[in-house]
């Protein structure tokens, strides 16, 4: 398996990531009108455990997924899937301006874990896109200032899990192939929401099993395409480029549902951009040794 560090395969894959999760931001849009968040994501990782069996097949059939890291597993996606619920749960209590002011933290947790935990390099320009990419999202979704209410802790606690997970995520990518990150995940994720999902179901309408195939197969790949960058290039590195999806996703709100796009959000993704080109630099050579 090609594990040679590669920043552009790392930026293309992320492209993929990107892509994905705006198109499951508008389908959930749609969905969770007529899904509750428990049932959403369990038929999420169900149908998804579904596509993913013809790249099984591909790739050596169940027995190329044994690992030997088998709690690492269990403990990243319980701490995702926590994170998961957390997230909107925050958003039924907090403007959700708050939630993803707060989300958005979570690359200063990665970088820190990673560093601490997996001995990734601390480089002036990783520091430079995280600090960036935070103050770019603040000015796009200009958080009100106040006291820290239940809402904002529990999206804190969120985005601290999604971080734990990101930094588990890169050090599974060590000894795991992409697509057993995925499939673990996505294993775990449907047993912890089993019975959550039998005691709240409702049988949705038929359109809307339309977006919640959509969700399955791009949320899936998307999560595919995470795992692959983080392959190529640390976290402290990949996590930065993830800052993309706030402008990204206020421009699909803008053309899709008429959201305003101001000038905040203009200058927000213009720093963070600049922050993602300035964490794609190469890395200075390490001097040579005086013979």
């Amino acid at each position: 398996m090609d594990r040679t560090p590669s920043k552009p395969k790392a930026a293309l894959w992320m492209a993929g990531w990107l892509s994905l999760m705006l198109v499951v931001v508008v389908a959930g849009r749609e969905a969770m009108g007529e899904l509750n968040v428990f049932q959403l994501m369990e038929l999420r990782s169900g149908l998804g455990l579904i596509m993913l069996y013809p790249l099984i097949g591909l790739s050596g059939g169940f027995a190329a997924l044994k690992s030997s890291r088998a709690l690492t597993h269990l403990s990243r996606n319980l701490i995702h899937y926590a994170a998961q619920l957390g997230w909107f749960f925050a958003l039924t209590l907090i403007p959700i301006g708050q939630v993803v002011a707060i989300e958005f933290t979570m690359p200063i947790w990665t970088a820190i874990l990673a560093a601490s935990f997996l001995s990734e390099r601390m480089t002036s320009w990783k520091i430079a896109a995280i600090v960036l990419g935070l103050v770019g999202v603040i000015v796009i979704v200009r958080p009100s200032a106040g006291e820290i209410n239940q809402g904002q802790l529990i999206a804190l606690g969120a985005a601290v899990g999604f971080g734990v997970s990101m930094a588990l995520v890169k050090s599974l990518t060590r000894t795991e192939s992409a697509l057993a990150v995925l499939f673990w995940m996505l294993v775990v994720q449907s047993v912890a929401g089993f019975l959550p999902t039998l005691y709240v179901w409702a049988w949705p309408p038929t359109y809307v099993w339309g977006w919640v195939a959509v969700i399955s197969v791009c949320g899936t790949f998307a999560h595919y395409c995470l795992a692959s960058a983080m392959r190529y290039a640390d976290a402290t590195v990949v996590v930065p480029m993830d800052f993309l999806r706030v402008p990204l996703t206020a421009a699909a709100g803008w053309l899709l549902y008429s959201e305003r796009l101001d000038g905040w959000t203009v200058l927000g993704a213009a720093l963070i951009l600049f922050g993602n080109l300035l964490n794609l630099k190469p890395a200075p050579p390490a001097p040579a040794r005086a013979p």
